[in-house]
């Protein structure tokens, strides 16, 4: 799995892409439809038509990294294309990574109470 350093943002790219274009392609896709900075050290997750192949862009400070996975059995869970792209926690990239569905995720609100020593 990916190590990512705090502060690091997730954006995943609601629409589908063709997913032959490589590093100077997906950094286009960045700075085009996303609107983003692909040098900027943020995740950039895309996946293709099919919903069984993803990319991940990925700057870390020396290079572009390009990251994929593809699914033997089943497809990534996806947003639906209301907007170019939306935002996930890291611990929502790992759910998706895995194939699992990360919208059904919700954090547990813990009810902390001091104890008294």
């Amino acid at each position: 799995m990916l190590d990512l350093a705090i502060g690091t943002q997730v954006w995943l790219s609601c629409r589908p892409i063709d997913l032959r274009k490589g590093f100077n392609g997906l950094a286009a896709q960045v700075q085009h439809v996303l609107r983003a900075d692909p040098y900027c050290g943020h995740l950039f997750v895309f996946r293709g038509k099919r919903g069984d192949h993803l990319k991940v862009l990925y700057w870390d400070g020396t290079g572009l990294c390009l990251f994929a996975k593809k699914l033997e059995q089943g497809r990534f869970v996806w947003p639906p294309q209301i907007d170019e792209r939306t935002r996930l926690t890291p611990g929502q990239l790992a759910l998706l990574m895995e194939g699992i569905d990360w919208r059904r995720t919700v954090a547990i609100e813990l009810d902390y109470r001091p104890v008294m020593a």
